[in-house]
């Protein structure tokens, strides 16, 4: 395709509706605009990944304060980066009336009430289309838009429970834990709500036309146990909770306590990488140790394992394996994993607005993602809703 060809298809794109990236913006999605209605934890953390990739994300928030529950960081958390802020009244008519104002000049908007809300407040998925036909309309909620439990209250481990995601998570013997919120919420929830908008803004680039994506968490976290429903169907995962592979049950995928009481995390499924991981613990001459997958040996390899770990800190092992492919690395907390030369290398965490966090991903080389804004300050840093229109020109 010649030089002159792109530019005239990247000129009939912005003919049609999308607009040029506001002045300074980066990333591949500059130049697309979202509009979010407040909301808690998943749908945000979408958004937050919308604005890293350079769309231009506003919140609309409400009147009297951000929407905050009990274990949330509120507006300003770094979850909340990277927007603008607005205040509408979306329960008065002059407020939906200026919501509607915002859609028209929209690409995409994001809202994440119960099933219905949306409608009864007069800014439903028919009305804002109606307004612009090109409107992705993304809808976040735990059940979905349908089904007997659409209407129900929830959080991440309902989800995840009734997904068949939370069952397999335990030790052996022990009931399934909960791995913090990130399962539901942000993996088979934010993230399917990015996917999703990026798939309906894909699409309308050949029909010309928005859709509504209906984004719901106990798909997401379905979805996410998709490789698990094949190793049943192979027979590999026929065991209780704590004795399969992938789950604690195999020695050598699994965590171990060290001499620090800190922990190491191994994985060293494929042949060779175990071979590097008896050498590390210096048991590769040790005649009397069971054969790798022999069910019957676990047992005592654990014990061997865990005998070895224990001899020596977290970081002491760390350089015993740190030129070495056995798939044995540290566990960090979370505060500790910026300092990871890795991390540190890749600049895998940045500092916003004081805090440090994990930076924009993944990352592009002709379009490169830029270190976040701060999240707006409710007290300070809310725009009037003209600053934005001015910034949203009209579609031609």
């Amino acid at each position: 395709m010649s030089p002159d060809a792109g530019h005239h298809r990247t000129t009939d794109r912005h003919d049609r509706g999308c607009s040029p990236p506001r002045p300074g913006a980066t990333g591949p999605l500059a130049g697309v605009r979202v509009v979010e209605l407040a909301s808690l934890a998943p749908a945000p953390f979408g958004c937050m990944v919308l604005a890293d990739l350079g769309a231009d994300v506003v919140r609309v928030d409400r009147p009297g304060g951000p929407v905050v529950g009990r274990l949330t960081p509120g507006a300003t958390g770094p979850v909340q980066r990277g927007r603008r802020a607005v205040v509408l009244d979306l329960k008065s008519p002059a407020g939906v009336a200026d919501l509607l104002r915002l859609v028209e000049r929209a690409d995409v908007l994001v809202e994440a009430y119960r099933p219905g809300v949306a409608e009864r407040l007069g800014l439903g998925p028919r009305v804002c289309r109606d307004r612009n036909p090109r409107l992705v309309y993304a809808r976040m909620t735990g059940w979905g838009q349908d089904g007997p439990l659409a209407t129900r209250a929830g959080h991440d481990i309902d989800y995840i429970a009734v997904a068949g995601a939370l069952e397999p998570l335990g030790r052996a013997g022990d009931r399934p834990y909960a791995p913090a919120n990130l399962l539901g919420d942000f993996a088979g929830g934010g993230m399917l709500l990015v996917t999703g908008v990026l798939a309906a803004l894909l699409e309308r680039e050949r029909s010309g036309v928005g859709q509504v994506v209906d984004v719901a968490m106990v798909d997401g976290s379905a979805l996410l146990t998709t490789f698990l429903h094949g190793l049943v169907d192979a027979g590999q995962w026929s065991a209780p909770r704590g004795h399969n592979l992938l789950d604690g049950g195999a020695p050598f995928y699994d965590t171990y306590r060290t001499a620090d009481d800190r922990f190491v995390a191994v994985g060293a499924l494929e042949p060779a990488f175990y071979a590097a991981l008896l050498t590390g613990l210096g048991l590769a001459d040790a005649a009397d140790l069971p054969d790798q997958y022999d069910r019957a040996g676990w047992p005592e390899l654990r014990r061997r394992f865990a005998e070895r770990f224990a001899a020596r800190t977290r970081d002491e092992w760390t350089g015993v394996f740190a030129d070495s492919d056995a798939c044995v690395a540290p566990v960090l907390t979370p505060t500790e994993a910026h300092r990871h030369p890795h991390n540190a290398a890749r600049h895998t965490f940045v500092e916003v607005g004081g805090v440090r966090q994990p930076a924009p991903a993944p990352r592009f080389d002709r379009t490169p993602t830029a270190t976040p804004r701060p999240a707006p300050d409710p007290a300070r840093d809310r725009v009037g809703l003209s600053a934005v229109l001015a910034g949203w020109p009209a579609r031609r």
